[in-house]
């Protein structure tokens, strides 16, 4: 029944996996579809893998899926999201939530260029344009976070919140107080592999691209998924899963869906080759800089 179940909800999926500006309705005509597949197997108590709902709109690697079978499941309230690190458009883990799914977002990013085009995109859209997410350009620290998202009005209860900025991540997440996401999607340093609590020191003006262990890849930034695990719980929330690839997670607030999405081990996400080769290869480059154990 569940193998019958995946094979009719990828072929609706499969229609989303290259879309354009140009199709946009018949996209969400098919995430709303999936949507309502995705309440009947919740209403049957099936409980689906991450990677048979994994797909790309906006996404690189199957977070706009992930979120839409989340919200599915456990439903959307008052569609905001605040997005720290939110990047441009493509690779976005929000775009598709606020163009297929009414969602308001408040979009962080320190590259001014990324946030230029990201405003330039949502305004030039027919349903974005008069109600375009609220977008600046500033670095973000532990110091300031708080007061950033009081200063746009999104503080309080929101349904989700993102985090990637190569950095400061853990100390950021640990300095946030003034709002209560639903859903946290925050990128970890899968190189440190499942067990250590790891991170970064804590240092205001750190730049990865200071370390030149940090030319090819962003090896030395951030912190571990345990570590991640271990401040969630701290917080009230528990690991759900990970992206196609081992690096982005996903907690969820407890007391919020725990029968279709309980907490999964640190372990199971980091199944994928990508992982192997950070622990392998990545980690030997960094194992002896400065880290410290939370």
């Amino acid at each position: 029944m569940k193998r019958f179940l995946i094979r009719s909800l990828q072929k609706i999926a499969g229609k989303l996996l290259t879309p354009t500006i140009y199709n946009m309705a018949s996209n969400r005509q098919n995430q709303i579809l999936l949507q309502l597949k995705y309440r009947e197997t919740a209403a049957q108590k099936i409980k689906l893998d991450f990677e048979d709902v994994g797909f790309n709109t906006y996404s690189i690697t199957h977070e706009d899926g992930i979120l839409l079978y989340i919200f599915s499941v456990i439903g959307m309230t008052n569609r905001k999201c605040v997005d720290i690190g939110a990047g441009s458009v493509r690779g976005s883990s929000v775009a598709n939530l606020i163009i297929n799914h009414g969602f308001n977002g408040f979009l962080v990013d320190g590259d001014t260029k990324s946030i230029e085009h990201a405003r330039e995109f949502y305004n030039t859209l027919e349903d974005t344009h008069l109600s375009s997410p609220t977008l600046i350009s500033t670095l973000v620290n532990a110091e300031n976070i708080n007061d950033l998202i009081k200063d746009s009005k999104y503080d309080g209860e929101l349904d989700l919140f993102c985090l990637d900025i190569d950095g400061m991540d853990y100390w950021v997440w640990k300095a946030l107080d003034v709002i209560q996401p639903r859903v946290v999607l925050l990128e970890y340093q899968d190189l440190l592999g499942p067990d250590r609590a790891w991170t970064v020191p804590y240092d205001q003006k750190f730049n990865a691209d200071d370390y030149p262990v940090n030319k090819e890849n962003k090896n030395y930034c951030g912190a571990s998924l345990q570590a991640f695990i271990k401040l969630g719980r701290e917080k009230g929330y528990r690991l759900v899963g990970c992206n196609n690839g081992g690096w982005n997670a996903f907690f969820i607030k407890n007391g919020v869906g725990e029968d279709i999405l309980p907490e999964v081990s640190a372990q199971s996400c980091f199944k994928f080759a990508w992982n192997q080769y950070g622990v392998e290869h990545r980690f030997p480059l960094v194992k002896d800089m400065e880290w410290v154990e939370v």
